[in-house]
């Protein structure tokens, strides 16, 4: 089961992996067309030094265009920077947590869980609200969300990959700066950036390729920056910097920038965020239809438009619907070693004809094996 991509008569299969993850096929021919020689620099952008005059305006460029995709303030910092959402785990509490002071964690998936764990090593942090014991079927309500107005901060996971949950309203801390995780739904809907003192994560599931990290951080919060943190690890000095303070991921920043425009030109945030909706209301509506064939993992309202996890009646079965299913091109299925079931992510590029080709073949299936 493939996509036929006509003007370079390729075969691509449809790519369900959690990350890196399926890019729009648009950019792909982008980069083709620029990979050996970028207009107007006579060499490829792998090529190119960061601080020539065509990556500068590369550079410039994307955080021009992310500004208006995501309606960012002036007074907040786009960073681009690298070590993925994990090395922002030990970044924000070297950076923002003061000594003395506490951080709390909303903890709603494995990757909160880690961020916490990381914090602890760097200070003092506790957890605001957990739904572990619930084996992460949902998130945290506001109700459960135990946050202390001298918090340093509050964090939290917007949508958890493994499980298949996510946050659609962003939790109310009152005056404590909201910091967010935002690796695997960022540029998937309309956001108020008002409302957060930083949100950051990894491009390579739904802004672009694996190497470049989005921190998008309030001016106010870099006053906290304590003195003498290894240079690369410092927020304040990356800013000042405007990510040029060592050389950054230049291709994935260039990525980056080609998915940005691409979102624009498809009419931003709020069509992107009606496209992952209409995906994944007809997979859940697929799993729910089944008469228990198929079993989500997450509860309804707390259901992740980017990650649709899932089980079967057994293991045995999963493992054939992960086999039968890779060998007509529907790729990436299984679900994460830790939990495993089933997963199918679908990001913002992942187009509707691989949902509708997914579900012929569950319901193909089910009528073999139910």
């Amino acid at each position: 089961m493939t996509q036929t991509v006509k003007e370079t008569k390729v075969e691509r299969i449809y790519n369900f992996s959690a990350g890196p993850a399926v890019l729009p096929l648009e950019v792909l021919e982008q980069v083709q067309r620029d990979l050996i020689s970028y207009p107007g620099a006579g060499m490829s952008v792998m090529e190119m030094s960061h601080r020539s005059a065509p990556f500068e305006g590369i550079i410039h460029t994307a955080e021009a265009d992310l500004r208006t995709l995501l309606n960012i303030p002036a007074n907040y910092k786009v960073l681009y920077l690298q070590g993925g959402a994990s090395l922002q785990f030990s970044m924000i509490p070297m950076n923002f947590l003061p000594t003395g002071a506490e951080a709390s964690y909303i903890i709603s998936g494995v990757w909160a869980q880690t961020a916490y764990k990381e914090a602890l090593k760097l200070g003092k942090a506790r957890v605001a609200a957990s739904t572990e014991s619930e084996n992460f079927t949902r998130v945290p309500t506001q109700s459960e969300i135990q946050i202390d107005p001298q918090d340093a901060y509050a964090h939290f996971t917007s949508n958890n990959t493994i499980y298949g949950t996510q946050s659609l309203v962003e939790p109310e801390v009152g005056d404590v700066p909201l910091l967010c995780d935002a690796s695997s739904d960022i540029l998937s809907r309309p956001l108020d950036i008002t409302k957060y003192a930083m949100l950051y994560g990894g491009a390579q599931k739904n802004a672009g390729i694996a190497g470049v990290t989005l921190v998008i951080v309030r001016e106010d919060l870099l006053e906290r920056v304590p003195k003498n943190l290894p240079s690369l690890l410092d927020y304040r000095l990356m800013a000042e910097k405007e990510s040029l303070f060592n050389t950054p991921p230049a291709f994935a920043v260039y990525v980056n920038g080609l998915v940005v425009k691409w979102l624009l030109s498809i009419g931003g945030l709020p069509e992107i965020e009606r496209r992952n909706k209409e995906k994944a209301a007809l997979l859940y509506a697929a799993i729910d239809t089944s008469g228990g064939f198929y079993r989500g993992h997450s509860q309804p309202d707390s259901r992740s438009l980017m990650n649709v996890t899932f089980r079967l009646l057994s293991e045995e079965l999963e493992k054939k619907f992960v086999k039968e299913s890779t060998a007509i091109g529907l790729d990436g299925l299984k679900g994460h070693r830790s939990v495993g079931g089933l997963r199918a992510s679908i990001y913002n590029a992942f187009p509707k004809e691989g949902v509708a080709a997914l579900i012929a073949f569950m319901k193909d299936f089910q009528a073999k094996n139910g």
